[in-house]
């Protein structure tokens, strides 16, 4: 009875996993990578939901910035809607450049160096963790709007456990995950079409006095306050309605999701979300003008258009409750974008060393677990802090925005400047991109100037501490780095000469397992530690390793060929070495995302084949251990021995000591 319970908690354990999660996707499906691809519509509900439901608190910001001057709207709406095609041009080009995804992180990193890229990348994750933060919130905002005072709080407790929920579903799988929220995004289009259609042209007949007061105030306020002071006002709301443009590189971020031409699927995805992005912000500038809307503490402004337009009869009423509700439900639709690309910008990252290498792995589910948990986490940290307030979410939301924004615009202006005897039409699209660098700093600068005191040195503050913190990983992962280069110097001693011994392993003889990566000198370390320490006492040697898939690796089946491919041929090199060594030498490879399992899974069939075995593994052991070593250092060798051992597996880890 004891000797099971721990396997029946295991299994126990396992099946709730996969009731909450999901089953887990299979690496070896040829058909894989098709499968979790995203067509442009899929794609224009995961990550364009994000720009489209900005619209719920963007505009709104910029029309409560005009105070008394509201007239000055109209501007507003033609200037967003023409900002929204520019930013929305300028990234469709990096979508061409860089099919693979990757977005500011990439762009700035290929074209402005590895400092600038760090840079982008760290404002790239605090602006995903905000998206979600942001979305979220407006969420509660919207859905509390129609709930009595004494609702209000428990609002932050709602947003929370919706933070929570999205947390286990993207844990699922991404494509799982939007097919669920699809729905909610088809009863937002439906339901804001009707709204914007009702507000627009029901009120035609206001449109030319509507004109005429345009005219009249603006000659009242160039007498008043002049021109300059005109344009001071309408800059500080254009700026301030900088949330608006949130969302829209979420495409080239995530382009590796796409299916297949990436390049169209990207750029289709990027029409839709200009043109669904563009019509809702403009028209709802309209609409409140139109109807006569004025800001109200404790409702949103279209919370209060809807009711206007919508609250004459008990349907209408109804309809306005859907119609909100629906914006509501579109902002967590809208923070789906955040999971999926904050992970994926994190990956880019671990890969370079940026972040720990752990961060660069996909979940059994092909989700990047580790990064969707750090974001969820984070996520819930600002709402606490901000207290669920969304102004003061949007000044931090927008800076990060509008500071990635900028780096990939310069990037971009550079690159079309240097290769304009080699690029088609350069001086359309460079003109287009020094556009698209001009509104972005220009937001930039006055929302940072604006309200610095008000919260925007907060974000600062967080994005330089994690660029500080990517540094310290990088800094540690190339000290390590450098100290593995003295076990390359092993590969000059290896016995080039000694003829291989070529007899075939025999399952009757001693059986030394040992796991191994790359052909490298950290590999043959271990291999002559277990020559010393076991001289003649193992006949055979089989070596295990596992091609791990990862972001770096994730290129869909082209790419999973080429890993399968470099795998193997590390581990003839390994054989070729025992062979030397006077081992009967083989190999056994798994392909899989999480190291521990398919290892686990490998060594258990490979005694079963070979029962007088041992498993080794090597470690790095430092003479000082910090907490930051588990973290920065997976904790591979010891799982596995658990693993192992438990089920009655002799297992040996070697060290290798670091300094």
């Amino acid at each position: 009875m004891d000797e099971d319970g721990p396997r029946d908690d295991r299994d126990f354990s396992a099946r709730l996993r996969r009731r909450i999660f999901g089953k887990p996707q299979d690496i070896n499906d040829p058909g894989i990578f098709h499968k979790l691809a995203l067509i442009p519509i899929f794609a224009w509900i995961g990550l364009g939901a994000d720009g489209l439901s900005s619209s719920s608190y963007g505009p709104e910001e910029a029309f409560r910035a005009l105070g008394s001057h509201m007239y000055l709207a109209v501007f507003l709406a033609l200037a967003t809607a023409l900002t929204v095609f520019i930013i929305s041009y300028t990234y469709t080009r990096i979508i061409e450049k860089f099919p693979n995804g990757g977005g500011g992180y990439i762009v700035a990193t290929t074209m402005l160096g590895e400092k600038a890229g760090l840079v982008s990348g760290g404002a790239l994750i605090v602006d995903y963790i905000l998206t979600i933060t942001v979305s979220i919130t407006s969420c509660a905002d919207a859905i509390f709007s129609y709930l009595p005072p004494e609702f209000q709080k428990w609002k932050i407790v709602f947003a929370a456990i919706m933070i929570i929920m999205l947390v286990m579903l993207n844990l699922r799988g991404i494509k799982e995950s939007i097919t669920t929220l699809a729905p909610i995004f088809a009863v937002f289009l439906v339901s804001h079409i009707v709204l914007l259609g009702v507000g627009i042209f029901g009120n035609l007949g206001a449109i030319a006095p509507l004109a005429r007061q345009v005219h009249a105030n603006l000659g009242t306020d160039l007498s008043g306050i002049g021109l300059m002071g005109m344009l001071m006002l309408f800059l500080r709301a254009y700026s301030l309605g900088g949330g608006t443009y949130t969302g829209i590189e979420a495409v080239s971020n995530g382009m590796q999701i796409m299916k297949e031409p990436r390049i169209r699927t990207g750029k289709r995805t990027m029409v839709y979300l200009a043109s669904s992005l563009a019509i809702t912000a403009g028209g709802l500038f309209l609409c409140y003008l139109l109807s006569g809307i004025t800001p109200s503490s404790g409702r949103t402004l279209n919370a209060i258009l809807a009711d206007k337009l919508f609250g004459g009869s008990s349907f209408g009423a109804g309809f306005a409750f859907i119609t909100i509700l629906s914006e509501g439900a579109l902002l967590l639709v809208g923070a789906q974008a955040g999971f999926i690309d904050a992970p994926r910008v994190m990956a880019n990252m671990a890969v370079d060393s940026w972040f720990p290498h752990r961060f660069s792995h996909f979940s059994e589910r092909l989700t990047m677990r580790n990064g969707i948990i750090i974001i969820g986490a984070s996520a819930l940290v600002l709402l606490i802090y901000t207290g669920g307030s969304i102004s003061a979410l949007i000044v931090m939301y927008s800076i990060n925005v509008f500071l990635t924004f900028s780096i990939s615009e310069f990037a971009m202006v550079r690159y079309f400047f240097r290769n304009r005897k080699a690029e088609s039409h350069w001086l359309k699209r460079f003109l287009v991109q020094l556009a698209g660098l001009v509104l972005c700093l220009a937001i930039l600068m006055v929302t940072i100037v604006e309200k610095f005191t008000e919260g925007g040195w907060i974000t600062l503050l967080i994005t330089a501490v994690l660029v500080f913190f990517c540094y310290r990983v990088r800094l540690h992962y190339r000290g390590i780095a450098k100290e593995m280069k003295s076990f390359d110097i092993l590969m000059k001693t290896l016995p080039t000469e000694n003829p291989p011994r070529d007899v075939a392993v025999d399952p009757e003889w001693m059986t030394a397992i040992q796991l191994v990566s790359r052909f490298n000198g950290f590999g043959v370390h271990s291999l002559y530690s277990i020559v010393r320490a076991f001289p003649g006492f193992y006949r055979n040697i089989i070596f295990v390793s596992v091609a791990i898939v990862d972001q770096g690796m994730f290129k869909g089946a082209e790419g999973l060929g080429d890993l399968k491919l470099e795998t193997e041929k590390s581990l003839a090199k390994y054989v070729q070495l025992g062979r030397r060594l006077g081992f009967a030498a083989d190999y056994r490879m798994g392909v899989g995302t999480d190291v521990v399992d398919t290892v686990t899974d490998i060594c258990t069939k490979t005694v079963i084949e070979f029962p007088h075995s041992t498993v080794f593994s090597g470690k790095l052991l430092f003479r000082h251990e910090h907490f930051y070593h588990r973290i920065l250092h997976n904790e591979t060798a010891y799982a596995v021995q658990r693993r192992l051992q438990w089920d009655g597996i002799t297992t040996v880890i070697l060290p290798v000591r670091m300094e």
